[in-house]
């Protein structure tokens, strides 16, 4: 016969049952918010977390703003670098150089002939630099080199032009022509990939921002002398594969395009437009007769991936959708026979610097010169045909979007908004009064700009 108390004890085991059984609900339950709140505001690369320049929407996102409108905080930035800024884990990251003595400054607008022939002089710092997202306040900061340049650099350009990459546990840091510095969230110094300087066309120097993806740092390096695209373990250091590119002007950061069949690493090419597998074989290639610079990074929507090129100076400027599959030669007869898996093309539809952005089924061409074109993303059709921004504004830094809106930043500071659609209308300019190229990042309900000599933290919250 059951008595009461040993009926008392079996409830208390069953209830403490329950509640352990809950607390491992809760706690599996937090974790996971927790990582999809890590994965959410963050923006790990150049153009966001995957190349494409669209952020997510949320309420806070300021529409406006100024050197003094919607600033959460703004911090000084020392010496000259063009990285974009990258978010995770509550810490922005970002590179620049500092020169000991008078540094030469960058020139704004369209740059067409050589570049600066001689590196510039005196010993320089390049400096890897953590903010807290929050407050604004400096982290830490690390010297990962000092010394006198070795290269000249493009006129327009800055040593730390590079973006740098992250895959939420080690920090990459790229200095073209110098190396690859990889570093924990924390600052320590990890591992350095030493990248021997090497010519570069009119002495332009490098620019492509390394790309991090399942185990391995993805670098491009197009150059005069041996241009090559490898992999790098992102624990070790180690070069897990080099493959040579027989190319010499471009600057373009490569895309991982995870599509319906696989993986591949996308790179445009004056020469060839090139897929290679994440273990560095060419799967797919086609001469899209690219500009003389190649410039602007693929990224992919739609199911299909999306290449670029638009030097003012050519007449063939082309833009291409391409959709997964591919293999061998997708042109060979040239773009105006039969091609594969090129699923439409226009031949005068690319900018110089900027890298298009498709929001929705709109295709956005933001141009050096202050004009914008808007086509079908699914078919190349055109929308609408170049519209003026303000008289005299010009263009490097990309354009970017969030809550149904399009952001466009001049390099006199200026960000032009216009609403994403079928219709061309200038909504706002916003003014930070500073020189500016680099593309932002967007977290949750922040916007982070680096200028020339800051860096901002805008919010509507």
């Amino acid at each position: 016969m059951l008595c009461w108390s040993s009926l008392d004890v079996a409830t208390d085991r069953v209830r403490a049952s329950l509640r352990w059984w809950a607390s491992v609900v809760v706690l599996w339950l937090l974790v996971n918010a927790a990582g999809a709140g890590v994965a959410a505001e963050s923006s790990t690369r150049f153009r966001g977390n995957d190349g494409s320049g669209v952020a997510d929407d949320a309420a806070g996102l300021p529409e406006t703003w100024s050197t003094t409108e919607h600033v959460a905080w703004a911090a000084e930035v020392p010496g000259w670098g063009w990285a974009s800024p990258i978010v995770v884990d509550g810490k922005v990251f970002l590179s620049t150089v500092v020169a000991e003595g008078d540094e030469r400054t960058p020139a704004k607008g369209l740059y067409l002939g050589q570049g600066v022939r001689e590196p510039s002089p005196g010993v320089h710092r390049w400096l890897v630099l953590c903010y807290d997202l929050a407050t604004g306040r400096e982290l830490w900061r690390h010297e990962a080199h000092a010394g006198e340049p070795a290269v000249p650099r493009h006129p327009k350009s800055t040593y730390a032009a590079e973006t740098p990459t992250t895959d939420g546990e080690r920090l990459y840091v790229l200095f073209g022509d110098l190396g690859l510095y990889a570093y924990s969230l924390d600052g320590e110094l990890l591992w350095t990939y030493e990248i021997p300087p090497k010519k570069t066309f009119f002495d332009y120097g490098a620019a492509a921002s390394p790309v991090v993806h399942d185990g391995q740092v993805v670098v491009v390096y197009d150059n005069l002398e041996e241009s090559w695209i490898a992999g790098i373990d992102a624990a070790t250091g180690r070069e897990n594969w080099r493959t040579a590119r027989d190319e010499q002007r471009s600057w373009a950061t490569p895309l991982v395009w995870e599509n319906e069949l696989r993986t591949e690493i996308v790179v445009p090419g004056m020469n060839r437009n090139r897929s290679y597998s994440l273990t560095g074989e060419l799967l797919w290639e086609f001469d899209g007769r690219m500009s003389n610079l190649v410039i602007p990074s693929p990224f992919a929507a739609h199911g299909m991936v999306y290449i670029a090129s638009g030097y003012v100076g050519d007449q063939h400027r082309p833009t291409f959708a391409i959709t997964p599959g591919g293999s061998g030669d997708l042109a060979p007869e040239g773009l105006d026979g039969e091609t594969s898996h090129i699923a439409w093309y226009q031949p005068k539809a690319s900018p110089y610097n900027t890298s298009q952005l498709v929001v929705g089924t709109f295709l956005y061409t933001l141009y050096d010169q202050g004009f914008l074109t808007c086509h079908d993303a699914r078919t190349g059709e055109e929308i609408f045909g170049k519209q003026r921004l303000p008289d005299g504004a010009s263009f490097t830094a990309s354009p970017w979007s969030y809550n149904g809106r399009l952001f466009c930043l001049s390099e006199d500071g200026d960000t032009y908004v216009i609403p994403v659609g079928s219709e061309f209308e200038l909504l706002a300019t916003n003014p930070l009064d500073e020189f500016c190229m680099a593309c932002p990042a967007v977290v949750g309900d922040r916007l982070v700009i680096r200028t020339a000599s800051k860096l901002y933290c805008l919010t509507a919250k």
